[in-house]
């Protein structure tokens, strides 16, 4: 039995709880629009799943430059080469820069095709493509505030991040009520709230960026791109790539499977999937808590440090999923009533519930060791374990829908692909090679 204290412990919840609430401001976004926009209609909140399924897949660019900066620059601050994190500083801004402004044009131009992929059609397709060309330059600074936030972790600075989210947060809540009620904009009001806020987020971040990133001397030479820093950021950039492009592939056809079941299947998967995003990324603060530790420890060549806090977060986490599985499991009602007030709806979404609550802490595993393993720069082999775990789940998926199962017969393949990620990383852990000291993974 884990021992009820740790010398790991206070450093932990140091990193942790200021990363908890920078990673539950940003699903936020989503989850108020979800709430605001339910209580239109079945059709806008159709329309707002897949939008946000089209920019979900698209953030995890954004995703990777944030975790391979925070590994990077955790060693680096271990192995005290303040130098290189000045560098570092200069190659994130050009990383979320480049980041953003594919991410902004996919969404807009490419949008349309994309939704009628995912099964959208007629005026829910039509409503979706405008919320996306709409949300575009915002999204844009979004994912260059990622790879923002990727150094300030990676400095261990997270109470920053948190300040910045939260004020952009409080922008897009005060402002969807007065544009999708009171100005009568609908769902084009979500997305301009939304916009707002991302706009003020961007702004600040690269203010941020740009001054951790001058010299002693303000030797403006050190913001230049460097090609050797960008291509050491993306050796792990390009695996995390993968892993991230299989994981959202997964998503992404979830989303379609369930819009193929019709629009009460798609709206309620899209109540169930914001709040396991939104959950997730609560849970991942023990993740990132733990990549930065990790990475220090390794840079600083302390290797049995790393393999203990390792174990402390993995501990940490797996209790806060299961906390998180029975409050959802005992709030269900409550909760899904919350959402919206469509009976069909509802009706899916209790269908839904019972794997969404036994997956939770399972997930939770599966989080801590991806943070271990990105901290400690492993990303080779999270690409092909979760590439791995994509054959699987999607699949699965398919197979529980033509089986009759509805959205259920969804989330039948979620938990399969989780499972298998569980499998997988929980190997690598135990076999210990991720181990591997030093200011730069060989």
């Amino acid at each position: 039995m884990p021992a009820l204290r740790s010398p790991h412990d206070r450093e932990i919840f140091r990193l942790a709880l200021p990363a908890l609430g920078t990673l539950a401001a940003e699903p936020t976004y989503l989850l108020v629009d979800t709430a605001m926009v339910g209580h239109l209609g079945t059709g806008p909140l159709a329309a707002l799943a897949l939008a946000t399924a089209v920019l979900a897949t698209i953030a995890g660019l954004g995703t990777v430059a944030t975790y391979a900066t925070t590994a990077a620059v955790a060693r680096l601050s271990g192995a005290g080469h303040d130098a290189d994190l000045r560098r570092l500083a200069a190659q994130s801004l050009w990383l979320g820069v480049a980041v953003g402004a594919v991410g902004a044009t996919v969404a807009a131009a490419l949008g349309p095709v994309w939704i009628s992929a995912l099964g959208g059609e007629g005026r829910t397709a039509d409503d979706a493509a405008r919320y996306l060309r709409i949300a575009a330059p915002g999204f844009a600074l979004a994912l260059l505030s990622m790879a923002a936030q990727g150094w300030l972790r990676g400095t261990g600075d997270l109470r920053t991040p948190l300040l910045i989210v939260v004020l952009g947060n409080l922008i897009n809540l005060a402002l969807n009520p007065v544009l999708i009620y009171g100005a009568g904009l609908g769902l084009d009001g979500s997305a301009i709230a939304t916009l707002i806020g991302q706009l003020t987020m961007g702004a600040l971040f690269v203010r941020l960026l740009w001054r951790g990133s001058a010299a002693p001397s303000d030797d403006a030479v050190s913001r230049r791109p460097s090609l050797a820093l960008l291509r050491r950021l993306g050796a792990t950039g390009a695996y995390l790539l993968v892993r991230s492009g299989a994981l959202l592939a997964t998503f992404a056809v979830a989303s379609a499977v369930a819009a193929r079941a019709g629009e009460p299947s798609l709206a309620a998967h899209q109540i169930g999937w914001q709040l396991f995003i939104f959950l997730a990324l609560v849970l991942d603060a023990m993740a990132i808590a733990g990549q930065v530790l990790i990475g220090r420890a390794l840079g600083g060549g302390r290797t049995d440090e790393a393999v203990e806090a390792a174990h402390r977060m993995i501990f940490w986490t797996v209790a806060v999923g299961v906390v998180a599985a029975v409050a959802l499991l005992l709030g269900r009602d409550l909760i899904i009533g919350a959402f919206t007030d469509a009976a069909d709806v509802r009706e899916r979404a209790r269908e839904l519930w019972p794997l969404l609550c036994l997956m939770l802490p399972f997930a939770a595993a599966v989080f801590a060791f991806d943070g271990i393993l990105i901290g400690a720069g492993d990303a080779r082999f999270l690409a092909l374990a979760m590439t791995a775990a994509a054959l699987v789940g999607i699949p699965a998926m398919v197979v529980f829908r033509e089986a009759g199962w509805g959205v259920a017969g969804v989330w039948g393949g979620i938990v399969v692909t989780m499972t298998a990620r569980l499998v997988g990383t929980w190997w690598r852990f135990h076999g210990r090679r991720w181990a591997q000291p030093g200011a730069w993974r060989g």
